[in-house]
């Protein structure tokens, strides 16, 4: 299969062109296209519809014109639509598209087929700018936490709306001398019920997928880039209190990045003193797994080409570098704390059209009263592109004590790890792979450490099947890397059979059967876990859908285990297994919509009780300067005497105010019994220059049981970007 999936790495993906004039006019942004050379330019239109089908034409043209000059890339849009009632979530930065009115636009500056840059606006002039990594197969390659410098102007008229851009070419990476960039182009058209996009893609692709976009050819070589180097300060003030023994704490601190070009296609970054205070919160999560979980990485510093570190491995199994594990640490009780960094570099890029470069090191500070080590921490990694669209890369992960404490083992000393992956992306989009071997190094290891992988699928308009096989060495260690739980051997089989219906409501119907088994190495490999579940989805031609699933599954408990974390609960005993299973019915409301919500419910069997689970979520937009929603997560488990019952709650309310582009308010409650904490982050947001920003955050949150106060601050933060 392996064989069969290289051969075809070779094919083509769309052959659409569009042919970019250079100008030498200045034009100035106003959203109305009235320069003379727009009425010359060439465009994309012709759109596809992404959905309700993949086979005709869009009803509303969309055309997107293109121009440069030395410094810019201008593009143009009109967007045709039924009338002037343009829908939108809010005027902030880094809308969803599936909940505005927008056109998108995505340029693979390189042709690689493994990494663009995204450019969308929506009807009301709102922005929002990305990057695509993994060839943008998945959604997991979609991330709009970077930031970069451009302008728009949008202009909304009765029958259509008109986005007038300019994006430097500073502003992106490209090699000297390039007249080729792949690009594709996608619209949200919600007053239509419709998706389109420039070339044709599957209905049962993302849009961001590289493999199907066509070509800009650019009328002569652009120049080399001239990329300014940023200078990112920041003056950060906290009043705290932590009413457990750290009262009214105020502290000011400063600290600073540079980013600093290297050519058109490096990018050195040096931070110093970094703040990674959160002046945005995590999400409290509802954990009934025996498991760790993992969270989005959101600081800046980590974010530029972050793929490149954070891709190696498997996601769901074992990751070598997980960058949120630098600036965390665990206190003698095993309590996380936030661990100051002192300082770090890192150099990423594109060294030609074929390798990749990253090389990241940073030290983070010693606290002998929590008896935490000052660590250097540093990855190098490489890539080459392979058989078409496919990669291979290596990489070194090392974590090393930069002294010698009485508090740390010796086999805590350090940890390395080592590893080679192989990522499969056929051109013609059907094969995707991944296969890695990585090996963990400590002192006195005298094991075999190994993690490995082997991963393949088949994809098509109908069909999906894939495999996967995990190891995981019991010894295997990634100090700076995610790793649910080691010493396992895992195999899962997936199959999808997509249906489309020609007539009647129903847009797409699918079906969906999934498997996974773990075996634990410590029990001589006894199988520890089994799931088996069914899902069969409909989606709605109005973009509602219906979701019904059946799951059943196996726990071998090895060690007791409570999962209603019950204080003082009897644990269920351990060395045995566990069969249970549920049904589960859930619903999406259309996203366009004023008024929209998910819904989730499920009943059945859990290990040795029954547990009845309601989530979801509603959201409602005062278009287009507010959004008030609503989270919930309800789980109520019975399980039989002497063992805990338990109705776990999981609420948190949002309310978001967008007075204008600039100023936002958000404020997010949190409260869940089972992690003991009420918990308030209000966050008023000022940008009041291009990537500069002004918060005021307020933090509270409370001990639940007794309802006590726990911390509390206020922060008042200033960053502001300086070109050179």
């Amino acid at each position: 299969m392996l064989f069969l999936a290289t051969s075809y790495a070779w094919a083509q993906g769309s052959d659409k062109t569009v042919f970019v004039k250079k100008i030498a006019q200045e034009i100035h942004l106003d959203g109305e296209l009235s320069e003379a050379f727009w009425q010359e330019a060439n465009y994309a239109d012709n759109f596809w519809q992404l959905f309700p089908t993949d086979s005709i034409k869009s009803i509303n043209n969309t055309r997107v014109k293109l121009v440069y000059n030395d410094t810019h890339l201008f593009i143009g849009i009109e967007a045709q639509a039924i009338d002037e009632n343009f829908i939108v979530s809010s005027l902030r930065r880094d809308f969803s598209a599936r909940t505005n009115d927008n056109v998108t636009f995505l340029f693979d500056t390189f042709r690689d087929g493994q990494n663009a840059f995204l450019f969308g606006v929506s009807a009301y002039g709102v922005q929002r700018e990305g990057l695509i990594s993994e060839r943008g197969a998945s959604i997991n390659g979609f991330s709009l936490t970077w930031d970069t410098k451009w302008q728009s102007e949008c202009v909304r008229l009765k029958d259509r709306f008109i986005i007038e851009i300019a994006i430097p070419f500073s502003s992106i990476k490209y090699p000297e001398g390039s007249r080729r960039w792949g690009f594709q182009s996608y619209r949200y058209d919600l007053q239509s019920n419709e998706r389109s996009i420039w070339t044709q893609v599957d209905q049962n692709q993302i849009p961001i997928n590289i493999g199907y976009y066509g070509t800009l050819v650019f009328e002569k070589p652009l120049a080399a880039s001239k990329t300014p180097v940023y200078f990112i300060p920041y003056v950060n003030g906290i009043i705290s209190n932590d009413f457990s023994g750290n009262p009214n704490v105020e502290k000011v601190s400063v600290g600073g990045d540079l980013k600093i070009p290297i050519g058109n296609s490096l990018n050195l970054d040096v931070t110093l003193n970094p703040d990674f205070s959160n002046v945005e919160v995590d999400d409290i999560i509802t954990n009934l797994t025996r498991f760790e979980i993992s969270l989005p990485e959101k600081r800046q510093f980590f974010i530029d080409n972050g793929d490149l570190f954070g891709n190696f491995g498997g996601f769901r199994d074992a990751i070598p570098f997980f960058s949120r594990r630098i600036g965390i640490a665990k206190d003698p009780e095993g309590n996380t704390i936030q661990n100051n960094i002192l300082g770090g570099v890192r150099l990423s890029g594109k060294l030609d059209q074929n390798w990749r470069l990253g090389v990241l090191n940073i030290q983070n500070q010693e606290d002998l009263a929590n008896q935490i080590a000052s660590n250097n921490n540093s990855m190098f990694a490489v890539q080459r592109k392979v058989f078409g669209q496919s990669q291979i890369g290596l990489f070194v992960v090392n974590r090393q004590t930069f002294k010698n404490y009485d508090f740390v083992q010796n086999s805590n000393r350090f940890n390395r790890v080592i590893g080679l992956d192989y990522n499969l992306n056929s051109a013609n989009n059907k094969w995707l792979g991944k296969f890695y071997t990585h090996k963990s190094i400590q002192p006195d290891d005298a094991h075999g450490n190994l993690s490995a992988r082997a991963n393949l699928a088949y994809n098509t308009r109908i069909w999906r099947f894939a495999s996967d096989w995990v190891h995981v060495d019991q010894d295997f260690r990634s100090d700076l890397g995610f790793i649910p739980r080691t010493g396992i051997f895992k195999s899962g089989t997936n199959a999808v059979r997509n249906f489309y219906p020609k007539t009647g409501k129903i847009n797409s119907h699918q079906i969906d059967l999934l498997n996974l088994m773990w075996f634990q190495q410590d029990l001589n490999y006894q199988k520890t876990d089994h799931v088996f579940r069914f899902q069969y989805q409909i989606e709605f031609k109005n973009q509602s859908q219906l979701e019904l699933s059946s799951n059943t599954q196996y726990i071998y408990l090895s060690s007791t285990f409570d999962p209603t974390r019950s204080e003082n609960g009897t644990p269920l005993p351990g060395a045995k297994g566990y069969n249970f299973g549920e049904w589960g019915l859930r619903y999406l409301s259309p996203y366009a919509k004023s008024f929209n919500f998910t819904s989730e419910v499920s009943y059945g069997t859990f290990f040795n009780g029954t547990r009845l689970s309601y989530k979801g979520n509603a959201n409602y937009r005062i278009q287009p300067i507010a959004v008030i929603s609503l989270l919930w997560d309800l789980n109520r488990i019975e399980l039989p005497k002497p063992y805990p019952t338990a109705n776990l709650f999981l609420i948190s309310p949002k309310f978001e105010l967008t007075l204008n582009k600039k100023l936002f308010w958000s404020t997010l409650i949190q409260y869940s019994n089972l992690t003991t904490n009420f918990g308030i982050n209000s966050r008023i947001q000022w940008r009041f220059a291009p990537l500069s920003d002004l918060y005021i955050v307020y933090n509270d949150n409370y001990y639940t049981q007794d309802f006590g106060p726990v911390f509390r601050s206020i922060n008042l933060k200033l960053t502001y970007w300086l070109n050179f």
